[in-house]
């Protein structure tokens, strides 16, 4: 890697980081196409490598600050995690499967999606 490279990457997860403490946003959002596009990662292998860097001690200093003021329900996180593990192992068996132009289109439509109930969203 060069170390523009490595620049560049450092970057990306700044700027992701920033987004996922501020909006709770970062991996699909920000760090997926940021890999895709600007590093020129395959999906797939963007994809995974956002889930490796998003484990636990990563997120634990936004989770903390939230909690602080008050914003953080563990019992409902708890919950979520169970069902989150199976998910994630689920979800990603199935999308390895996909060929790489199903899986990028299909995240776009998502994020396009999830873009305009936000806009339209009162």
């Amino acid at each position: 890697m060069t170390i523009n490279e490595i620049l560049l990457i450092l970057a990306i997860g700044f700027i992701a980081g920033i987004a996922s403490g501020s909006f709770g946003i970062g991996g699909g959002i920000i760090i997926v196409p940021a890999l895709v596009f600007i590093i020129g990662f395959e999906i797939h292998k963007a994809q995974g490598t956002s889930l490796a860097m998003m484990l636990a001690p990563i997120m634990a200093l936004a989770v903390w600050n939230y909690h602080r003021s008050g914003n953080v329900d563990f019992r409902v996180a708890g919950i979520m995690i169970v069902a989150f593990v199976i998910g994630s192992y689920l979800g990603s068996k199935y999308a390895i499967l996909l060929p790489a132009n199903v899986l990028r289109k299909s995240f776009g439509i998502l994020m396009l999606l999830v873009a305009l109930k936000l806009i339209l969203s009162k």
